[in-house]
C-alpha cells in the first residue's frame, strides 16, 4: 500500500501535468493539435474526444465543395413523374428528402419530404408541386462551420450547391457536415448492429456491411474474390476506388456493380451490390 507521502507526490504529479497542458498556449493550429495529442497520450482524454475535436478543427477549414454530393449522383424526383413511378425509387434510396427538378438537374424547384408521401397512400388529393418545400441554395466555397450554423438557425437539413455561374453543382445535408465531426451518423434506415452483414433486397440487390469478410461475401453473392490481400469487402472496394469513396460513388468489379450507401470522412460503412448476369453467347444458326 502506498504511503501518504507517495500518494501526495502522485497527486502533485497529476496536477502538474494538467497545469502544463492547460497553461501552454499554442501559437498555431499545428501546436494545438500537438497539444491535444499530448493530452490523449497522457490519458487526459479518450480517442473519441480527440477525434471529435480534430473534426471540429477540420470543419472550420473545409468548404462545401469538399463534401457535397455531385450533381451527377444526386437522387432527384422529376416534377412531371407520377407518384407510382418515383415512389419505388424513394423506397430504394431511403432518403428523407429529395430535390425536385423540372426539365433537368440544373433546375431544382423545391424539396420533397418522403413523409409527405403518406398523404398519397392515405388517399388524399396529392399534387407533388403543392407538397414542395423551398430549396436553399448555397455557394461551393461556403465554409462548413458557417453552413452548420445556418442549418441550425434555419432548421434546414438540406441545401443545393451552386457553382460560380449559378448552375447546380451538387447538394449537401446537415448529416454530411456533422459526420465530419462525429463520424458516421446512423439513421432509421441504417443497419442495426444485430442485423446480418448481408441482406438481400426484394429486387435481388444486396446491402452489405463493409466489414463483411470476403469469404462470407463470396458465399452469399456467388463471387470468387481473393481474400489474400484484403480480408473484408470494404478493403477490396476502397482499393478499387483508389481513395475513400463518398456516398453514391459507384465502381464495377468484374460483373459486380457496387454503389456506396454509407461512408464518412474516416471509413466506408456499407455498399449496395448488384450482380450483372453474364450475357449468353449467341448461338449461330447453321
Amino acid at each position: 500500500m502506498a504511503s501518504e507521502p507517495e500518494k501526495s507526490n502522485n497527486k502533485v504529479s497529476l496536477l502538474e501535468r494538467l497545469s502544463n497542458f492547460l497553461l501552454r498556449e499554442p501559437e498555431d493550429r499545428e501546436q494545438l493539435v500537438e497539444l491535444l495529442h499530448g493530452a490523449y497520450e497522457n490519458h487526459l482524454m479518450d480517442a473519441d474526444s480527440l477525434a471529435m475535436i480534430e473534426g471540429v478543427l477540420q470543419v472550420s477549414e473545409m468548404q462545401v465543395r469538399d463534401i457535397m454530393i455531385p450533381r451527377s449522383q444526386m437522387d432527384v424526383i422529376d416534377i412531371t413523374a407520377l407518384p407510382e413511378t418515383f415512389i419505388p425509387h424513394v423506397i430504394e434510396t431511403a432518403h428523407s428528402r429529395f430535390p425536385v427538378i423540372e426539365d433537368d438537374k440544373n433546375d431544382v424547384i423545391g424539396i420533397l419530404l418522403a413523409k409527405d408521401l403518406l398523404r398519397y397512400y392515405a388517399g388524399e388529393d396529392f399534387n407533388v408541386r403543392d407538397m414542395l418545400r423551398p430549396a436553399v441554395f448555397i455557394p461551393e466555397a461556403k465554409r462548413l462551420n458557417v453552413l452548420l450554423k445556418e442549418f441550425r438557425s434555419n432548421r434546414n437539413h438540406i441545401a443545393i450547391v451552386v457553382d460560380e455561374y449559378g448552375g447546380v453543382a451538387g447538394m449537401v445535408t446537415i448529416e454530411d457536415v456533422l459526420e465530419q465531426i462525429v463520424g458516421d451518423i446512423e439513421d432509421e434506415y441504417d443497419y442495426d448492429e444485430d442485423e446480418d452483414n448481408i441482406i438481400q433486397n426484394a429486387d435481388g440487390h444486396f446491402r452489405v456491411k463493409a466489414l463483411t469478410e470476403i469469404t462470407d461475401f463470396n458465399e452469399a453473392v456467388g463471387t470468387n474474390f481473393s481474400h489474400e490481400e484484403f480480408s473484408t469487402i470494404g478493403g477490396l472496394v476502397v482499393s478499387k476506388f483508389g481513395h475513400l469513396p463518398k456516398r453514391g460513388d459507384m465502381v464495377m468489379i468484374d460483373n459486380i456493380n457496387i454503389r456506396v450507401l454509407r461512408a464518412d470522412s474516416r471509413r466506408l460503412h456499407s455498399i449496395l451490390v448488384e450482380v450483372i448476369p453474364d450475357e449468353p453467347f449467341p448461338i449461330e444458326s447453321t
